[in-house]
Parts: C-alpha cells; structure tokens; sequence
C-alpha cells in the first residue's frame, strides 16, 4: 500500500514539478515579486513590552507604579564642558541646546541645571520656601554661581542626578510626552488579558480582545518610529553643541533605537555578507556557476518568501527574532547542497542517463531524510514555544514556517533549475576524487580510541562549564566599548548615579493612630523624652525640656493667623498646629489627617530604607521622601519632628511638591515610592541575588512586613525574564531530546541506533552551553536560542549520515567499509555545508551588537561541533556497537 503510494506521489511530482520547470519557476518568480514588493512594511519591535515576560504580574505593578507616580519616559544627555561648569562659556550654549530641545515635537520638558530651585544659593529659611515669592535659580543673574555649585555637588536632590560629585559634569534630562492612544489600547489589552486568565471570554470580549491587539501594534508602530525620529533629531541638536561640551546621548528611548538600527543593519550588511561568502565558498568547492546559483537562489527566494508572509500579516521582528534570516540561510542551504551532492553522484555515475531521471533519483533518495531533518529541526525550534518571552516564542515560530517553506522551495526550485540549466559533462574534480572528509573516515578506523577519549574528556569539560552557566547578563555587555550607548551607560553609571530604575513601594501599616504623635507635641518633658527616645535623626530633640512658643521662635511667623502659609480658611490657622489634643480633634474634624509617611515613626522608616539602599555597592542614585525630609531640615536648620512633618505635607509650594514629595507619595493608597538607580557597570550585580538579598534585609533587618513591600521596574521585570530561561527552556531541551529520539526510532527502525544518532547531538548542545559557561558568557535573552539552533543543525547531519550509512551497510554488510562510503558521500555534503555556513556566520563578529556576535561565534561552534561529531563519533559508536543486524541486508527504501 506504502510503496503504491509512493510511486503515485513520485509519478505526481515528476509530471508537475520536474517535467514542467518553466511553470514551477514563473509561480515562484511571481511569489517572491509580491514578496519583495511587501517586505519594506516589514517592522523591527524593540519596545519594553517586545522584551518583558509575558503574565507576569510585576508588570502590572510597573505599570501601575509608573501610572500613579508619573513616570515618564525620558532621553538623558550628558553635559561635560572644558571650561567651568557654571562658567558663561558653559551655561549660554547650555541653555540654548536646551531651548533647541524643548521646541522639538514630542518633547514634554527639558530640565538642566538652569531650571531647578536652588535652596542653599543662599540658604534659606523654612518661611522662605513655604512663602509665595519663588525659589531662585541658575537662571537668575543674581544667583550666586560659586554656591550653586556647592548645592549641585552637595545637595541631597540634585548631586548625582543634574550634577556629578566633583561638579564637572551635568545632565540634561528631556522629559517625552506620552503616547496616549497607546496607553490606552495597552490598557484595554491587559485588562481583557487578565479577565481571560480568570474565565472564558464572551465573544464580544475575544473581539475586543482582537480589537485591542491590532491597536497596540498600530500604536506601537507609530510610537516607534516618532521615538526613533525624535532620538535622531536630539543626536543631531546634541551634535551642533559638542563644540561647547562632551555629549553623551542616554535613555531607554535612545537604546531601543539603535538597537532597532544595529539589527537592522546586521540583517542588510551581514545578510548581504553571509550571502556573499556563501557564494564564494560555494565557487571554490563546487567550480561552477550553476551549483552556486541554484543554492543561492533557493535561500534567498525561501527567506524572501517568509519576510514577505511576516510583512503582510504584521508579523513583527525583534532584536532576537530578526535573527531567523541568518539561520534560515543556514537550512535552506543545507537541504539545497544536499541535493546538489547526490545530484552530482548520480551524474557522475550514470552520465547517459536522462537528466530528468536524474534530477528525479536524486530528489528521491533525498526526499525521506530531509524530511525527517526539517520536522526534527521544527521540533527544536518549537521548544522555544513554551516560553513566556514573546521574542523567543515569534523566533521558534518564525523558524517553524521558515523551515516548512524551506523543504517546499528546495524540492521545486533547485529541480526547476536543474532542469532548464543545462547539466553539461559531469565533473570530476581532485576534490571529489580526494575529498577531505577521507581523513575523518581514516581517523574513525585508525584512531577510534583516541576520539572515545576525547569525547570523554570533552563531556568532562562540559559538565564543568554547564556548572559555571549563569543565567545573568549586564546590559551594558550588548554593545561595543566603542558605541555611544556602552560609553553613555558608562558615564552615567560612574558619575550620574545608575541606569536601570528599580522602585520599591511601601504601603503605610494598616492599624497606628498618628494622632498620638501628634498630641505628643512637646507640651511635657516626658513626651518629649519618648521622641528623643524613638527618632534615631534626633541629636538634640526638639520637644526636649521645651513649649512649643521656645519651638517655633526661630521662625515665629511661619504659624501666623494671617499672612503666612495658611490663609484665613486654614482650619489649623487660629491657633498652634496640634499643640493639644483639642486642636487634634480639630484637625480631625476639618477632614486633615496627616499620613503615616509625613509622622516620626514613618519617616524613620523611610530614611531606614533609603540609607540601606545606599549602602550596597550596586546602587547609585536613591530617591524618596526622605529626599524631601532632609531638604526641610537644612531649611529648619535643625532636626524636624512630627508637626513639623505634618506642615510639609499639607503646605508644601506646588514647585517643590511636584519635585520631592508627588513622585514618591500616593496620599489615595498612603503609599511611599523609594526610586533608586542600579549602576549596569557593577561588576558585582547579580540581579536575581540582589532583589532577593533587598527584599530579605527590608524583612528581616528592617522589620518591614512583606505583605507592603512591592518591588518593581525595569530590574525586576528584566530579572523575571531571565529566571525563565531555565524552567521555560533548558529544561524543555531534555523533552525535545525525547522527541528527536522517538522520531529517530521511526525513521531508523532500531533503538540503539536512535541512540547512537542522538548522542553526538547531546554532546554538540552541551558542548556549547559549556563554552558559554567557561568562557563567561551569560544565558539570557539572546543566547538562548542557541541551544535550540544546536539541537536543530545537529539532528541533520546524523539523519543524513545514518539514513546514507543504512544504505551503504545493505550492500556488503561491512560496517567499515560502509563508514568509508558515507564520508565520500553525504559526509562531503555535510562538510560543504558546514564550511560554507561557519565561514558565513563569523562576518557577525564584526558586528557592534555584541548578541549578533555571539550568535555568530556561538552558531558556528555549534556548526562545527555537530559536523565533527557526526562524521567522527557517530560513525566511531556504530563501527564499535554494531547496531545493524541482518534484517539490514537488503536496500533500504
């Protein structure tokens, strides 16, 4: 029935793809035309949301931190002038590039060191702050220059965020306006996300869902390209101004943009090259223009056709999905050589036979190995499903269609081609009377043992740089020393205070009356002794042995009836700010309760975290409440307590709220925002450990219960991501390894020779995670396709191998004999391939995207390592374990 069939496909085959080549090459040439007209819609996704952990619910709480808080997106500049940093020479270009910056579209705000409210410049008193004439700044002529420069180094706010410590450096930070459509696309998406989690969605809802999604990629799109146009535009402001300054461009908006642009023009300029290589090694090895052109032509028709497929469905690429072209170049050409060496075989052997019987004995005894080959290589590439990083899943998927158009190119277009190319005389050329892959056959008979001790000694090293694999990465490692983003990240890090923002929110306890902090106001010593007692900031207690007349007499005026912070409709203006527990009823009656964050025991709170955080070495800039408390005391000039906490929340000026007390207080949730910068350079930084070891402390050490603590940003949601990678996809590897070997057992009709096939794969996978591991190489994001790529280029050359080897054994039983044959055949192809590819792929180590680099480097180990362990240790295990028995002696079909 099986071999009826068969003939029935191959009689089908033969009438409509051999016998009718003009038709199949005019549906392709018409295929690949629409194709190329549709691919320049083909987009490039490196937004946040393209890289983060699909369900994962700290990006929920990063969303909602940043939605409350009001964090916006925002690009950083860094401004190093030669001469003094607040000198004329340095400020009046200062201001101009800022003026520049402002009038650009997109550009919400432009802060610089000009704009800021300068406190200590001189210093002033706690009245002049709440009173209404405003705070002065550098843009004042009247400002002090020489303090101005004290405060930016100095100042709790401004040192390490406008200004570096030594006072030579500033930053300009350009605040972007939002994205509202995409805001709210994102919102309507993750909110129907999340009902579907919780329960089946109505059909109404699945269509708003659908609705939803299409608007976030429109959004997305739109936002992309405004950013990408918006960051171009500062680069060319910032440009006109480095005559004046050393000028860094910085921001997560300005690193997805090159990375956009580095990806991009690795897939022009490196695809071009991988091409072009190919090209060449093909010329050498092959001698003639017809077997370099219908290789070539098949790939590029094949990877032509996908991007074309993923234009017109808005199928999106990534940084880590674009690199499918690359090894969709890869297959392609590894099933096209293939038919072209068996071709070349059967020319050789039989030069009078009609070229159509040829072309369709080749395809024949190809048919069922490639086959096996691209469904055990989707099965690798499918691995990469079950994660929850949308990248990686978008990369096993596109791989998965990229490989089934791959197989139906290569069995249409390289006969198509064979057959209106004319075959000419057969060649016999020294290489293929001696071709190099003799030598492997010679070391197997020869040296067996030798590579049995090897390979043992390869397993050890592989176990011990398995061992050594972290999943862990500095972001700052993606790029070259020589790239503004790397040289940028640096600056910042080593003088601005951080890159990577980390949030800690706290939410207030759920039971504490702070009214009896406040009733305890400093009318009784006793009173004043507990307080003394409690606040570890107090050196000399404010409420100590004194009323509260003696407290407030150094700035009596600032609790006036009239005239002062409180107007007339001041509910606490008639009298002392809670000086007993009447005015606490009072205060309680006009509907004012101070928060826990603005009492003593909160701020000791606060100021605990913040001084913790400060003291680990992986940290830069922190910011919080306690950025505020400390500013008030300067303007005291004293220790504050908790009236005087309580005055700083109600009456606090607009300008100096939406600096130090919006940003980092939700008054709705009585909630308080901790917002610290990691330093990306750290060469301490393990994020996974880090986080961990913070949350513990703020436990353990700080007493603060874990039900308040939420952390959040980028750190963590980045983090999440890597933690994946081993649940989602190392450990998948061992299931695809039990896939392949049970599709290998169909195909070879023997269990140990499935599992001689599968070991040489083993060691290929693990030999490169092991090198990744040695040579200090994290798993992350990029990487970890490898090890699928691994697993995929593997299984093919022990297909091809043990399918050719099963042939050959069948004709005189010998397995040396047999194990010669296979290296002067498939075990030519196999090398041609994997020269051509590993010479192809190390044009990306010259890329300036360091993940490009790596998985050029890191692919064409795998290359290697799975050629020589198909055409060294397998053959080696067969020649040894003699897996075939008599049922064997017979052609295999």
């Amino acid at each position: 029935m099986s071999n009826g069939v068969n003939a029935t496909m191959r009689r089908a085959y033969r009438q409509w793809v051999i016998d009718k080549p003009w038709l199949i090459l005019a549906l392709i040439a018409v295929l690949t035309g629409w194709a190329a007209s549709v691919i320049p819609r083909t987009t490039l996704d490196a937004s946040a949301d393209s890289l983060l952990l699909q369900g994962d619910p700290s990006l929920a709480d990063f969303r909602d931190v940043s939605e409350r808080y009001g964090a916006a997106e925002f690009l950083l500049l860094t401004w190093q002038p030669e001469s003094a940093l607040l000198s004329d020479e340095s400020l009046i270009p200062l201001a101009a590039m800022a003026d520049e910056l402002r009038a650009l579209p997109g550009v919400l705000s432009v802060v610089t060191a000009l704009d800021v409210p300068l406190v200590e410049s001189p210093r002033k008193s706690l009245s002049d702050v709440l009173g209404d004439d405003p705070l002065p700044t550098l843009s004042d002529p009247a400002t002090d220059r020489a303090l101005a420069i004290e405060e930016l180094k100095n100042s709790v706010i401004y040192s390490e965020l406008l200004s570096s410590k030594d006072g030579t450096l500033s930053a300009v930070q350009v605040n972007l306006e939002p994205f509202s459509a995409y805001d709210k696309a994102l919102k309507i998406r993750e909110d129907l996300r999340a009902l579907q989690v919780d329960r089946s969605l109505s059909e109404t809802e699945r269509l708003q869902l659908e609705d939803a999604e299409l608007a976030v990629k429109a959004a997305s799109a739109k936002a992309m390209a405004q950013r990408s146009e918006l960051v171009a535009s500062v680069r060319l402001i910032a440009e006109r101004y480095r005559q004046y300054a050393d000028i860094f461009v910085g921001g997560v908006p300005m690193i997805a943009s090159d990375m956009v642009a580095f990806v991009r023009s690795d897939l022009v300029v490196f695809g071009a090259a991988i091409v072009g290589v190919m090209m060449l090694v093909l010329a050498v090895v092959f001698q003639r223009a017809r077997w370099v052109a219908i290789p070539v032509v098949t790939c590029i028709v094949t990877v032509a056709v996908v991007l074309g497929i993923l234009a017109a469905m808005d199928w999106r690429m990534t940084v880590i999905s674009s690199n499918f072209v690359a090894v969709l170049l890869i297959i392609s050409l590894s099933i096209a050589i293939h038919l072209v060496v068996r071709y070349r075989e059967i020319h050789q052997r039989n030069p009078d036979m009609a070229d159509a019987d040829r072309i369709e004995a080749a395809m024949a005894a190809m048919a069922v190995p490639c086959l096996y080959t691209g469904l055990t290589t989707i099965v690798a590439f499918l691995s990469l499903l079950v994660s929850r990083i949308q990248p990686v899943i978008d990369f096993g998927s596109m791989m998965t269609l990229g490989i089934a158009l791959a197989l139906i190119f290569a069995f249409t277009v390289v006969p198509a081609m064979m057959r209106v190319w004319p075959a000419g005389k057969p060649m016999v050329h020294t290489a293929d009377q001696k071709p190099f892959t003799r030598h492997f056959a010679r070391w197997v008979d020869e040296r067996g043992g030798l590579i049995l001790t090897l390979t043992g000694a390869l397993v050890v090293t592989v176990v011990v740089g398995v061992s050594q694999l972290k999943v862990e990465n500095r972001f700052i490692d993606y790029f070259k020393e020589t790239t503004e983003i790397y040289q940028g990240m640096e600056l910042l890090d080593a003088e601005l205070g951080g890159t990577i923002g980390f949030d800690i929110t706290l939410a207030a306890p759920e039971e504490i009356d702070l009214f009896a902090d406040l009733g305890r106001s400093g009318n009784t010593e006793a009173d004043a002794g507990d307080f003394a007692d409690d606040d570890p900031f107090l050196e000399d207690d404010p409420f100590s042995g004194s009323s509260q007349d003696d407290l407030f007499a150094a700035d009596e005026d600032l609790f006036a009836s009239e005239g002062d912070v409180f107007a007339e409709d001041d509910p606490f203006a008639d009298g002392d700010l809670f000086s007993d527990s009447t005015d606490v009823e009072k205060a309680q009656e006009a509907g004012f309760t101070p928060s826990y964050w603005f009492s003593l025991q909160g701020r000791q709170e606060i100021a605990a975290v913040q001084n913790y955080l400060q003291s680990r070495d992986e940290v830069g800039k922190v910011m919080s409440l306690d950025t505020l408390f400390s500013t008030v005391e300067v303007l005291f000039n004293g220790p504050i307590g908790s009236v005087e906490l309580a005055l700083v929340q109600r009456s606090m000026p607009a300008d100096i709220a939406d600096l130090l007390q919006t940003p980092y207080f939700d008054a709705e949730r009585n909630e308080a925002r901790i917002s610290l910068r990691v330093k990306e350079t750290s060469k301490t930084l393990r994020r996974d450990a880090f986080l961990q070891q913070v949350k513990d402390d703020l436990i353990n050490e700080l007493g603060i219960e874990e039900e308040r603590i939420t952390m959040s940003g980028m750190l963590v949601l980045y983090n999440n991501v890597l933690q994946s990678l081993f649940a989602s996809q190392i450990m998948t590897l061992g299931a695809v390894f039990g896939v392949i070997l049970v599709m290998f057992y169909l195909l070879f009709r023997s269990l140990s020779l499935a599992l001689l096939a599968l070991a040489p794969n083993l060691l290929a996978a693990g030999l490169v995670l092991g090198i990744m591991g040695l040579a200090n190489i994290p798993l992350d994001i990029m990487t970890i396709t490898i090890a699928a790529i691994v697993v995929g280029m593997g299984v093919d050359n022990c297909i091809h191998y043990v399918h050719r080897f099963k042939r050959e054994f069948a004709l005189d039983q010998s397995y040396t004999a047999a194990m010669h044959r296979c290296h002067l055949s498939i075990g030519r192809a196999m090398y041609y391939t994997t020269l051509t590819v590993v010479i192809g792929f190390s044009m990306l180590i010259l890329s300036n995207f360091k993940p490009s680099t790596y998985f050029g480097a890191l692919t064409a180990v795998a290359m290697i390592a799975a050629v020589l362990g198909a055409l060294l240790l397998l053959p080696r295990l067969i020649v040894l374990l003699k897996p075939l028995g008599p049922e064997t002696n017979h052609a295999v079909s």
